[in-house]
């Protein structure tokens, strides 16, 4: 191209024709990746701001992916406080209806040669044992010499019948003098002088229903531990003590941790049924039990409630603030398409005219031509 030459006019046409040619390249590129900025070569500073902002939001959509997993998780947990709740208070209504059966008693059946007066002072020993085994009570009646006999059935009946002896005395229609011991327990009687006759030792009655109503009590504390045991989410379980960390922003300085608990009836405080429920202070004692269960239960809840409220709020400010970050970073790249529409339409113009003008341009030179 050095050794033609043209003419100023020509020239002048081709390097229009070139520059136009130049701008419906960046047009063309703009319109068709939908970006006025494509590299740093376009604009620096709009480049490596958006870039900036791409590249935060990109971190934060990570995040959001552990944000709703830790939600799942916390809904695991939930469903599984849900349901020991339910288990919890079925257990409470066994052992309601385990407090409404009897209590184990055991009966002493026996006859008393009461005279109408003492001949010698004579004794009534009554010795408990527990249904656990242990030592209870120990009783002893003491009836003086010359003691009429209803002053002895009354003194008896008063000293067996006081508080904390642990059993009940009447006398039948017989005359027999009997004695019940209460809770389970055995009552040994012993007598010496005119009752060196009465001896016996009670016989304990079981009660099937109450043992019934233990068994079904401890199947339901072990689905509890089942219950919490698979309330596990990808190998995280809030309720068997595993934290849970939930990270909120890209350099992790903004988090919340989020406490397991035990919701195990060991974790609970539920014992198993004492005793087969034989007492019913033992019945009593797994009532008290369930009920400071099922409060400490709701508790969790409320805790993995506000937890999960926490979390979901956040998951909801990152998805708008990755929009906004993802927005900021459009503003900064992306072209106005109808912008860019009308610039091609006007260097499409352009590009005629400028042949046009090129063509006549070299009208000149075509007519030396004509010469030859």
């Amino acid at each position: 191209m050095a050794d033609i030459s043209l003419t100023a006019s020509m020239r002048s046409n081709l390097l229009s024709l070139q520059q136009t040619q130049s701008l419906m390249d960046t047009t063309q590129e703009r319109l068709s990746t939908g970006k006025k900025v494509n590299s740093a070569i376009d604009n620096p500073s709009s480049y490596y701001a958006a870039q900036s902002l791409t590249n935060r939001a990109s971190d934060l959509s990570a995040l959001l992916d552990s944000m709703g997993q830790a939600i799942q998780t916390i809904q695991a947990a939930d469903e599984g406080i849900k349901t020991i709740t339910e288990f919890a208070e079925q257990a409470k209504a066994v052992a309601n209806s385990a407090r409404d059966e009897a209590v184990d008693m055991s009966d002493i059946s026996v006859a008393l040669d009461i005279k109408a007066q003492a001949a010698a002072a004579s004794t009534l020993k009554i010795d408990i044992t527990k249904a656990d085994g242990t030592a209870g009570t120990s009783t002893t009646v003491s009836i003086a010499q010359n003691t009429t006999a209803e002053e002895a059935k009354a003194q008896i009946l008063e000293e067996l019948n006081a508080d904390g002896t642990g059993v009940k005395a009447s006398f039948d229609k017989d005359g027999k003098l009997v004695i019940t011991a209460q809770d389970g327990a055995t009552a040994k009687l012993t007598g010496t002088g005119d009752y060196n006759a009465a001896t016996g030792t009670s016989a304990p009655q079981v009660n099937e229903s109450r043992q019934k109503l233990a068994a079904q009590f401890d199947s339901i504390l072990a689905q509890i531990d089942k219950v919490a045991n698979d309330s596990s989410y990808k190998g995280v379980n809030l309720l068997q003590g595993n934290d849970l960390k939930v990270v909120f922003n890209e350099d992790r300085s903004s988090d919340l941790v989020i406490e397991g608990k035990d919701a195990s009836s060991a974790g609970l405080k539920i014992a198993a049924s004492a005793n087969d429920w034989k007492t019913n202070a033992d019945v009593d004692a797994a009532i008290t039990q369930i009920e400071d269960a099922i409060k400490e239960l709701r508790t969790m809840s409320s805790e993995f409630g506000n937890n999960y409220s926490i979390v979901q709020s956040r998951e909801t400010f990152t998805e708008n603030l990755i929009n906004v970050l993802e927005e900021g970073s459009d503003k900064l790249t992306l072209a106005d398409m109808n912008e860019e529409s009308a610039n091609m339409l006007a260097l499409q113009t352009r590009q005629q005219l400028a042949i046009n003008s090129l063509s006549l341009a070299s009208q000149a030179a075509q007519s030396v031509l004509k010469l030859f």
